[in-house]
């Protein structure tokens, strides 16, 4: 079962890899430094996702609704269309679903360095059912697993309609990788809670920002100017659904 999900995902990044050579035959996307922190803080309410690699080809794969069970599922990564930058060495990762799920969830992280690495997973989890409706986090810390600088992973969470049958599976994936810190990054640290999903988005980095806020959501469910914030921050991704979530919760 697990050799059907690598392979299912071997052919995932292939898909991706061979959409990227279609669109950009003669030129190789170069990934640039993230942008530097803009001095002082942005305005309330402002989150803007700028992207470090503007252009880049797609790599994140899934999210269209398809059939699950007698239910439509939509599953979704909260990633950016190309690859998402985290400072963190074990950032926490988020994900949705659209309807609770009576199956098991499989998370895989896999190298993408070479064929040979991606067909064995850095990392598996199975987030056994129930499965609620809605955004989930996994902690990547938690699992002791630890992401190494300058290397691109491509992440999966996998709906296991049938564990003997795991063409069935419904997929979703996106890219991450670990950049270094530069000195005005390092600052963010100090910036208020408030701040920081602001600052990091207008820094290019992705995952840090939607952790920041998601914490923030976490940490003050009743606040509803978090959850329209961090809608409108899937949006600029093209997360509609994962976004419409969001708008609909906080009303």
């Amino acid at each position: 079962m697990r050799k059907a999900l690598a392979l299912q995902i071997l052919a995932a990044a292939a898909l991706t890899a061979s959409s990227a050579v279609g669109a950009a035959p003669e030129k190789k996307q170069v990934a640039q430094a993230p942008a530097e922190v803009r001095k002082g803080e942005p305005p309330a309410g402002t989150i803007t996702y700028n992207a470090p690699m503007r252009g880049a080809p797609a790599t994140r794969v899934g999210g269209g609704t398809r059939s699950a069970a007698t239910k439509s599922v939509q599953l979704s990564v909260l990633a950016p269309s190309d690859t998402g930058y985290t400072t963190r060495d074990k950032p926490t990762i988020y994900w949705y679903v659209s309807e609770t799920l009576q199956k098991p969830v499989e998370l895989t992280i896999v190298n993408n360095e070479s064929l040979e690495a991606a067909s064995k997973p850095a990392f598996q989890v199975t987030l056994q059912p129930p499965v609620a409706r809605g955004v989930h986090a996994v902690s990547l810390e938690q699992y002791g697993v630890v992401l190494n600088p300058g290397v691109e992973y491509q992440w999966f969470v996998a709906l296991v309609s049938d564990a003997a049958q795991r063409s069935n599976d419904v997929i979703a994936g996106g890219t991450i990788k670990r950049v270094a810190e530069t000195d005005s990054m390092r600052s963010l640290k100090q910036a208020s809670a408030a701040s920081r999903p602001a600052l990091y988005a207008g820094a290019g980095i992705w995952y840090d920002a939607i952790d920041e806020l998601s914490r923030l959501i976490s940490a003050q469910p009743e606040n509803r100017d978090l959850r329209v914030q961090r809608a409108a921050l899937l949006e600029q991704v093209g997360l509609t659904e994962a976004a419409a979530y969001d708008r609909a919760a906080q009303r």
